[in-house]
Parts: C-alpha cells; structure tokens; sequence
C-alpha cells in the first residue's frame, strides 16, 4: 500500500494523506492584510485536488511583521472573517486546515514601518538597518503571537505552523549570523533559543493542548559560520517540551546566498533532526515525483512530505500522484470519469 497516501495521525488531527502543501506567500491582500476571494479560490482548489493539510501562508502577528505590505495579517479582529471563511472551506472540501504565524524582523519590506531584529544588521546593501529590539519590543511581539493564537483558536484552524525559518525574525534570533546580542537573548545556543522558547509558551496558552502545534526552521544557513542540521535539532531539543508537535525541516534565508537546489536538496536535513529530536518531521525541497515522496516515507525519513511550487504548478497533483502511486484516492464526484485506473 502508498504510505504516501495512508492517513496520519498526531494529537486530534487526523489526516487522509501525508501531502502537506507548504507555506507560500501569495502577495495578494491589501494594506489592511485581510484575505481576498483570491485567497479563497486558490487555497479551496488544493483542498479539492487532494492535498491532506494545507498550511496557509504566512500570516504576520504585527504589521510590522509582514514581509510586503502585500502579505495576510491576523493582528487584529477584523481579520478573522475572511481567514474563517478560507479554513471553513477547506476543511469542507476534506483537507486539514493550517496558519504559518511569521513576523519578517529585518526582512520587513513593508513602507512606513519600524523595522526590528535581535541586532542592527541589515539582511543585504538593499534592505534597511533595523532596530535591535528592546527587551519591551521581545515582550511586544511574544503577546502578538499569543493574540494571533487566540484568533487562530476561534477561526478554527487545525494546526498552528510558528514560522522559524527563512531569515525571519525567530530565525534570526536561532542563527549566530544575525544574533550578535550579549543579553540572555544572545551568546549561546539555549540563549538564542530563548525568544522562541517564549514565543511557544505563549501560544500554547491560548492554542488547545489537544491540537498539534507545528515549527518551521532553517536547517542550514549555507554559510560555514551559520547553523547547520544538528545546530538546529540542539535548539529544537531546548523548546520542544514547551508543546512542539512536528518540525517542518527547510533550510536557507538568513544569509544572502542562493542554495544548490535539487529534487529533495532538503530532505537529509529533515532525517538528522528527526533522528536527534524524535519528533515528527515534513521535508520537502523541489520534489515532483510521486515516487520519491512515496521512497522517503517508506524509508522513514520523513513522516510527512511538503510541496510547493509542484502545487503551484498542479493543483491536483495529489490525484495524479494517487494515479501513479495507489488509485485508493476518493476523488470529486465531479471528476470521476477523468481518473485513470492501473491495470
């Protein structure tokens, strides 16, 4: 049998298939964050493709958190409708519905706003210098996910995803690249996890305990000074007991550098930290192929697999994986006579 397409269970969430698409930034909300038809349309057509957990963009808990002034918020109540109503759909058309909670830091790009990092070092010559945070700005954005939390609670999202990678602002507290501080939030690896570590606590106040919390990270920074797989299982090993669920292994976005990527560049990364957490881990990276995701399952190296431009591509790449891979599949009645069965 596909174990690619066997259900996955963790805490009160139960999946009908391990294809998880990842977080991308769609760059289609206003200045007031809030979620357009557009959100809705393409975020409804994956859950009709097959997709067994969609984890929704990334959804700034500040306005200062966003990455453009384009991307979703999720600071205020006002927001909640239209993020409501893209969960309650998915979740009708049988996909599991996720929130990637994200703050930018330095990587803000947004007009008009204060720009913060754990210290003043700018990600590139194009980007503004930001504001080392004060102690009172950690404790700011630390109740700024706990709010979000809250709000995620009430939409009714199944899983939270607490963005730690791509050279954000968790990320660059985790990395030694970005995190120069001398306070208790700086210097060692239990120190720079620090600032995550309450940002997990916090949410948890608010989140469920029944319901699985997620943490996306960086494995590799790709600069030899930076983190590597085994830096990050050490500071995921440090907040883990704070209610960490599943890891969802990518890699790169602290420093300016363009990885060498490759069908699956990320997936040994997802296997070192599953091996020195023992937590679940998704991994990802480029994959297309049904049967490469269905060989990092079986071989237990992943317990999920995540896609992303593969989705952008095809929104119902799961039915031709299922295709490929099983026919167990239950497809839209609507799109029944389309299915191919193996002889």
């Amino acid at each position: 049998m596909s174990r690619l397409f066997s259900n996955y269970i963790i805490k009160d969430l139960e999946l009908k298939n391990r294809i998880v698409m990842a977080p991308m930034c769609m760059y289609s909300a206003e200045d007031d964050a809030k979620a357009k038809e557009w959100h809705l349309l393409h975020y409804a057509t994956r859950a009709v493709g097959g997709v067994g957990l969609i984890i929704q963009e990334a959804t700034a808990v500040e306005a200062r958190g966003r990455i453009t002034a384009n991307d979703l918020g999720i600071w205020d109540d006002s927001q909640i409708e239209g993020l409501k109503k893209i969960s309650d759909t998915c979740r009708k058309y049988g996909a599991k519905m996720g929130i990637q909670l994200g703050h930018a830091g330095r990587k803000c790009e947004a007009e008009g706003e204060r720009i913060i990092a754990p210290s003043s070092i700018a990600f590139s010559d194009e980007y503004r210098v930001p504001n080392e945070m004060t102690k009172a700005e950690i404790n700011e954005v630390t109740q700024a996910f706990k709010d979000a939390a809250g709000r995620c609670a009430e939409i009714g999202y199944d899983i939270i995803e607490i963005h730690g990678a791509h050279g954000y602002l968790i990320n660059e507290f985790l990395s030694p690249l970005t995190n120069t501080r001398t306070d208790e939030y700086g210097g060692s690896k239990e120190n720079r996890a620090r600032f995550l570590k309450e940002i997990i606590r916090a949410v948890r106040e608010e989140w469920p305990g029944e319901k699985p919390l997620m943490l996306r990270v960086s494995a590799e920074d790709y600069v030899d000074e930076g983190n590597h797989p085994e830096d990050l299982a050490e500071l995921i090993n440090f907040v883990k007991d704070e209610g960490v669920d599943l890891v969802d292994v990518s890699s790169g976005g602290v420093a300016d550098i363009a990885p060498k990527a490759f069908q699956g560049y990320q997936v040994k990364f997802a296997e070192i930290i599953k091996e020195r957490t023992n937590i679940p881990v998704i991994a990802g990276g480029l994959i297309i192929e049904p049967h490469m995701a269905e060989e990092i399952l079986q071989n237990r190296r992943a317990d999920l697999v995540f896609f992303g431009r593969a989705l952008l591509r095809n929104p119902y790449w799961a039915l031709y994986a299922d295709q490929e891979l099983s026919n167990i599949a239950i497809w839209p009645k609507q799109y029944e006579r389309a299915r191919l069965r193996k002889r």
